[in-house]
C-alpha cells in the first residue's frame, strides 16, 4: 500500500507528519527522518486498530499550490 505522507515543520521545532487518507494518523519527530520513521509506525498502528477501514482508506484530498 502506498500512501501520501505530508511532513511540515513543527510550530516550535521538529517536524509533524500526517497521512491525509487515514483520518487521525499523525506523528512527529525532532528531524524529518525521525518524523518519517514515526509516521510509518503510526500507519502500521492505525491499520491494525482500524482493519475494516484499512481496505478502503479515505480518498486523497485535492491539493493545490497557491502563490500569493
Amino acid at each position: 500500500m502506498t500512501l501520501k505522507v505530508v511532513i511540515e515543520a513543527g510550530e516550535d521545532s521538529g517536524f509533524v507528519a500526517h497521512v491525509p487518507a487515514l483520518r487521525g494518523c499523525w506523528s512527529q519527530g525532532p528531524t524529518r527522518a525521525a518524523a518519517l520513521a514515526n509516521i510509518r509506525e503510526a500507519i502500521a498502528a492505525w491499520l491494525e486498530a482500524e482493519p475494516d477501514k484499512a481496505e478502503q482508506p479515505l480518498a486523497p484530498r485535492d491539493v493545490e499550490l497557491v502563490t500569493v
